[in-house]
This record gives structure tokens, sequence and C-alpha cells, in this order.
């Protein structure tokens, strides 16, 4: 084999990195979700792309076909479901469609909309991510025998997580429109869900639980915002 066919070789799979030479489609607006997940690809072989929004990952999907989708089910400008329907109706498919929420619940609505998988909040094992997108490939696609998975999780970057407390809080600050507020409640359930932040997940679902029933909001709202607050003025570890 001369140099110029071994470096136009495809990517092959090996056990230490099971998705070599695949593309990840991420749709997912959190930041720290998004670090956890980068990570998770990191240690996996795969290449991974961004979408923070519905329209930008039409955007994506309309200059290529990755080998695998993620979507988180609730984003600023709709339902993942929306998106998991419209990727099972085109042709040619994505080999494997996974949903992603902080939301238990979300789980039905993703499978009912079409998706292969199902991750919940917090993601953090390397094992269940890759066999979750290996089960859906096509075979060639696959490495060869037993895979070497290391089950240490993936600790995203702290930063992310105040990037996210920051928009939550912005939106808060400028949140006229009922949908907005109930957007960021759901936003900072998810975020809180994978930090580990209970407190603050608590808090964010009574927001939105307030606000769909039709109940006084104004306490929960000042509850969200004083920890948003803390969580902001907290010092970083270095």
């Amino acid at each position: 084999m001369t140099e110029s066919e071994f470096l136009t070789q495809p990517l092959r799979p090996s056990a230490a990195r099971p998705l070599l030479g695949l593309t990840i489609l991420l749709v997912e607006d959190s930041l720290y979700a998004c670090d956890a997940i980068r990570l998770l690809c990191l240690r996996s072989g795969a290449r991974l792309r961004r979408a923070d929004c519905l329209a930008s990952a039409r955007r994506h999907l309309e200059v290529y076909r990755p080998s695998a989708v993620i979507i988180d089910m609730g984003l600023p400008d709709g339902s993942g479901a929306d998106l998991i329907r419209e990727l099972k109706a085109t042709t040619p498919k994505v080999p494997a469609i996974l949903a992603i929420s902080g939301d238990p619940f979300a789980e039905h609505l993703a499978i009912a909309a079409g998706a292969d998988g199902f991750f919940a909040k917090p993601l953090t094992s390397l094992g269940a991510f890759q066999s979750a997108i290996l089960a859906h490939l096509p075979s060639e696609q696959r490495p060869e025998g037993p895979r070497l998975v290391r089950e240490e999780p993936v600790r995203p970057d702290p930063i992310s997580f105040r990037d996210d407390m920051m928009n939550a809080a912005a939106i808060l600050e400028n949140s006229d429109a009922p949908e907005r507020l109930d957007y960021a409640a759901r936003f900072l359930c998810g975020v809180a869900m994978s930090a580990g932040d209970r407190a603050l997940a608590d808090a964010a679902g009574d927001l939105f639980e307030a606000r769909v029933s039709g109940l006084p909001y104004g306490p929960c709202l000042a509850r969200v915002s004083g920890l948003l607050q803390e969580r902001m003025s907290e010092p970083l570890a270095v």
C-alpha cells in the first residue's frame, strides 16, 4: 500500500475507540450537557457537531447526513419530538436517532415520535453511550470483537454550568412571554439534573408545574432566581 493510499483509507472502529469514523449531531441547548457528550465522543473516537435549536439542526441536516443524532426534547424553538418525526420520514435515514432529557416522562414522547433510544440526564456512562449508538449502526460500522470500556464517569467543565446559569438568568429577567418562562424552567431542570443539583432541579420543576397548572408562581420564580444567584456567585475550582 502506498502512502497516499494509506492516508485515504477510511477510519475503522477499534476496541478502544468503537465510534471512530462516525459523526454525531447533538441538538442540545445546554453547554454543560454538550460538554459531557463532547467528552464521551472524544473517548469513543467520534466527531461531534452541535446545534443549539431546531432551526440550526435543520440547517446542519441540509448539508450532511450524520451517523447518529442525539436530540434534546426541550429546545428554545420547539420540541425535539418534531425533529425526531422529521428524521424518521427522511430518506436516506439516519442510522441512530436518540433522544435525551432530564424529564423521565419525555422518554415516552420520544419513543412515540420514532426515537431509537433515550438517554436520561445526567449522561455520564461511556459504556451506555457507546452501546446505545452501536446498537443501531450497520454491522460494517461496528468494531469487531469485544469493546474496551472505561467506566469512569465524565466530568464536564464547571465553566459551562456557570454559562448555562447566566443564560437562564438572562431569560428569566426578560421573560415577558409565558412560553419563555416555561422554556427557562425546563432548561434549568435539565441542566440541574445533568449537574446533579437536586435543589435547583426541584425548584425549576416546581416553577414549571405552577405555570402549567395556572397557580401563582411568584414564590417559585423567586426561589429559582435566588438559587441561580447562589450558583453564579460560587467560586469555580481551578
